[in-house]
């Protein structure tokens, strides 16, 4: 049988629906009163401040080879890098800058400018300068872009001057330009035509130039990426951030979190929200949070297997560019604050 209601009772019931909706639908209630504020470090901060808790004497970090530690200058101009991306640890991020241009450590690292300069840790050092608003023509008397440009072939590529061979490659190229970006007169258009040009056919970049095979490579097209944004060359950029999202793994990851973390950290800040969103799951997954040891806690681990501190250095400098999504080009230390965060637990 078939119940015909009335044009009455059809009100009627739909009256009752609209009012049973508001009793128990919580988009349609009244707000609740608001309640605490979630206090405590971002992903990026406690990441960061797990860093810093790293730096041996406050000042450096340091790698062990065969039992022996030593000192390195470009992990450490990693974690300045990564505490400027964070906004937090600035007083560590002076240290370490202040450690790393001490004239013997800076001449060790860059070369001496004569007989020996090296392209890749010359415009790193730049790079890090000027994230910390310092002015890298004067870094203790030495005028870093003017020896970064000397560094410069008339291909276009930067090289090594060394007795010890040309050790430079697409990282070198691309930190260079990054480094120029930020100075009078700019990023040479030769440098960044050298770089565009050593793109593979498929549209990522090789961290070799000129294998007889060219093979992309997610940590340079990463950076490759980013260095040609900053010098205009958005097409050539395009590529190559087409070519990281079509090999970012199911689980949002590039392998680990070092390559990871540079990937998302150019998927941002080229415009590709959802896949650094997927990066930044992946990264966060790596994270070290309160199920462990208090020590660890904050930091990232390589790649999810047994945590060892001694990788989770470099894959936790890296993961804070790619939490955070904030380009090289961008990057700036002003507004950030002192101190090392530490993960909140019950």
């Amino acid at each position: 049988m078939v119940v015909r209601l009335s044009r009455h009772h059809l009100l009627v019931l739909l009256c009752g629906l609209l009012a049973a909706l508001t009793l128990t639908t919580p988009a349609l209630a009244a707000p609740a009163p608001a309640g605490p504020v979630p206090t405590g470090p971002t992903r990026a901060e406690a990441a960061a401040g797990w860093l810093a808790r790293q730096l041996v004497d406050g000042e450096r970090l340091e790698v062990v080879f065969d039992g022996v530690a030593y000192p390195d200058q470009g992990l450490t101009l990693d974690a300045v890098l990564a505490f400027a991306a964070a906004g937090v640890a600035d007083d560590f991020g002076a240290s370490a800058l202040a450690w790393v241009t001490r004239p013997d450590i800076r001449d060790g690292y860059v070369g001496d400018g004569s007989t020996e300069a090296y392209a890749g840790a010359t415009a790193k050092l730049a790079l890090a300068v000027a994230v910390r608003g310092a002015d890298p023509t004067d870094v203790g008397g030495v005028d870093l872009t003017a020896r970064l440009r000397s560094l410069q072939s008339t291909d276009g590529r930067f090289t090594d001057r060394s007795a010890f061979g040309d050790y430079s490659n697409a990282f070198s190229q691309s930190l260079a330009i990054l480094a120029l970006h930020r100075t009078a007169p700019g990023v040479p258009p030769a440098a960044a035509s050298w770089l565009a040009g050593t793109r593979c056919a498929d549209g990522g970049y090789p961290l070799l130039p000129a294998q007889p095979v060219c093979t992309s490579d997610v940590d340079a097209t990463a950076l490759a990426v980013q260095a040609l944004r900053a010098a205009g060359r958005p097409a050539d950029a395009a590529a190559g951030l087409r070519w990281l999202v079509s090999v970012q793994g199911t689980d949002g990851g590039f392998g680990n979190a070092n390559s990871t973390g540079l990937a998302a950290q150019a998927l941002r800040a080229g415009g590709r929200p959802l896949a650094w969103a997927r990066a930044r799951t992946f990264l966060t997954g790596l994270q070290v949070g309160c199920a462990g040891a208090p020590a660890d806690r904050g930091a990232v681990d390589f790649d999810g297997g047994t945590f060892d501190p001694q990788t989770a250095v470099r894959a936790t400098a890296q993961a804070v560019l790619g939490l955070t999504g904030t380009g090289y080009a961008q990057l700036s230390a002003t507004g950030a604050t002192a101190g090392a965060p530490v993960t909140s637990c019950p």
